[in-house]
């Protein structure tokens, strides 16, 4: 190229001008650790980091804060307590559905999962005739087939009617049974309006928040949509200047929405492939966590932090769980982290000079040591390898010592 070519390719791109994506992050001091899940690709049912997950593209959680995975590599649902300890709920056998727990096959290629306020797993799978398979608390899987094709968006309102996308509507299935439009005219576009008067354009990602508003990823249009229990279709987010762009409403966008989540605070919470993000009650758009423009994985607060394909999410023990399904785990988002005292049951110290602690594998603890019960001094970091973990302490005192246990954010 000459010199002279290379001058006008410059002044062209001057011209144009580069578009960055503009990322602000919360001020929350969210902070993103593993909850589960080895990293390496696999199946073991164990206890947090020593678990193993094969594509983990879906997370739900139920009233009693255990989490369900759409393990779709293992073609399985696996459960997950409140204290890490994963096991199979559903799949993994050979009977064909209807049927019960591990005794039944699940269609591979599932990935999109909810729990409902009965406590109810709703599954979608990506696969022909493209229904949905309805897990009960007692493990009992069914398939249901429509006469319309989802497309992959799922979410329940407070009332417990379930929705779901189509290609061009949203679909309401009433808890009595009764399936009908909610909004959607069938024709492709972006217009808003009441029920059948509004259009979308492959509408993906669902949540409902406790109001009964449902919000769609419109993701053929770049929008946020809000529909509100009047069936009125408005335009709250998006499609700004294009890309990723963090901004109060109109002025943010979006290039890639994987699932959504609504809080009890009007906000609703993004997973976005190498990051998380969130929409507030005032349509400000924020990064809660992760990068724009880099996929990998790290642990950290805001900025820090990195996710390698955050397919879905969901809000539980006043945390998010993020399925991170690029980096096989299922990671934790807390916000303004302190330590956590280690309480009850999950603490017990015997006649020896020992302590022992319930609680997570993979996670960091601190023992604290007193003679008065007022003046503390940290005895021990603990990383646990195991639970309940039993620590010694192999120090020399006169006296009484007390102790106290802190799992550390």
């Amino acid at each position: 190229m000459s010199v002279k070519s290379f001058a006008a390719v410059v002044a062209v791109l001057l011209a144009v001008g580069f578009r960055g994506d503009a990322q602000i992050y919360d001020t929350n001091d969210d902070v993103a650790e593993v909850f589960a899940g080895s990293g390496t690709p696999g199946y073991l049912n164990a206890q947090g980091t020593l678990a193993i997950f094969s594509n983990p593209d879906g997370v739900a959680a139920d009233s009693f804060g255990n989490l369900y995975v759409a393990d779709t590599g293992n073609a399985r649902i696996r459960l997950i307590t409140t204290n890490g300890t994963v096991s199979t709920f559903v799949g993994g056998g050979t009977g064909a559905l209807p049927g019960y727990g591990t005794s039944v096959a699940l269609p591979a290629n599932f990935s999109t999962m909810i729990c409902d306020h009965s406590n109810t797993l709703w599954v979608y799978g990506g696969y022909p005739p493209y229904g949905l398979v309805r897990i009960t608390p007692d493990t009992y899987a069914e398939f249901l087939s429509f006469s319309v094709t989802l497309s992959g968006g799922l979410c329940v309102d407070s009332s417990n009617n379930l929705y779901y996308s189509t290609s061009t509507q949203i679909y309401r299935l009433g808890a009595n049974g009764t399936l009908d439009v909610f909004a959607g005219s069938g024709n492709t576009g972006s217009q808003n309006g009441n029920g059948i008067y509004a259009s979308f354009s492959s509408p993906r990602a669902l949540a409902a928040d406790e109001a009964g508003n449902i919000y769609v990823w419109d993701s053929g249009n770049g929008l946020i949509r809000r529909i509100d229990q009047g069936q009125n279709v408005t335009t709250i987010a998006g499609p700004g200047p294009g890309g990723n762009v963090d901004g109060v409403g109109t002025a943010a966008s979006f290039s890639t929405i994987n699932s959504m989540q609504a809080d009890d605070f009007g906000n609703v919470f993004l997973a976005c492939g190498s990051c998380v993000r969130k929409i507030d009650a005032s349509t400000n758009v924020w990064t809660v966590a992760g990068s724009f423009s880099q996929s990998s994985y790290a642990n950290g607060a805001g900025a820090i932090s990195r996710f390698n394909g955050a397919s879905d999410l969901c809000l539980s023990q006043g945390m998010i769980f993020v399925a991170d399904s690029g980096n096989e785990r299922i990671r934790s988002i807390s916000f303004n982290p302190v330590a956590q005292p280690v309480t009850g049951p999950n603490l017990g110290i015997a006649t020896y000079a020992g302590v022992t602690v319930t609680g997570f594998v993979g996670r960091t603890y601190q023992i604290q040591a007193s003679t008065d019960m007022t003046n503390w001094n940290t005895v021990a970091t603990l990383l646990l390898n195991s639970s309940p973990y039993l620590w010694f302490d192999t120090s020399s005192v006169a006296g009484n010592r007390f102790y106290r246990a802190f799992l550390l954010p």
